[in-house]
């Protein structure tokens, strides 16, 4: 099973003013992570913009301090603090439908969740 660990940013009070001009180096930081099969998720959370969140599909820490090392938020002081944790539960979420194969418009979700002790 595929190990992810969750990168959280505390972001400053004047992130969304200050983060256009950083924003296409930011983005091509992640789209690259991405493309690598290295980040699953991100964005930042509203209500209030104040954290952001980065899930990856890796056990290997280096790889998530490597991003924020170079990620010109960080470096610019957008982001004002970041932790790296494990997750703590497993989900694996998979397509199917009642015939076996994925036909449009038959698809439903298949949720397995794994608990760690």
């Amino acid at each position: 099973m595929k190990t992810y660990l969750l990168l959280e940013y505390q972001l400053g009070d004047d992130y969304l003013e200050r983060r256009t001009p950083l924003r296409a180096e930011h983005l091509g930081l992640a789209n690259a992570a991405h493309e690598r099969g290295e980040l699953a998720l991100a964005g930042a959370l509203t209500e209030p913009v104040d954290r952001a969140v980065l899930v990856w599909s890796t056990d290997d820490r280096s790889v998530v301090e490597s991003f924020v090392a170079a990620d010109p938020y960080v470096r610019e002081g957008l982001v004002t603090s970041w932790t790296i944790r494990p997750e703590e539960r497993r989900a694996e979420v998979a397509m199917a439908s009642s015939e076996g194969s994925m036909p449009p418009g038959k698809m439903c979700l298949r949720i397995q969740s794994r608990w760690r002790r």
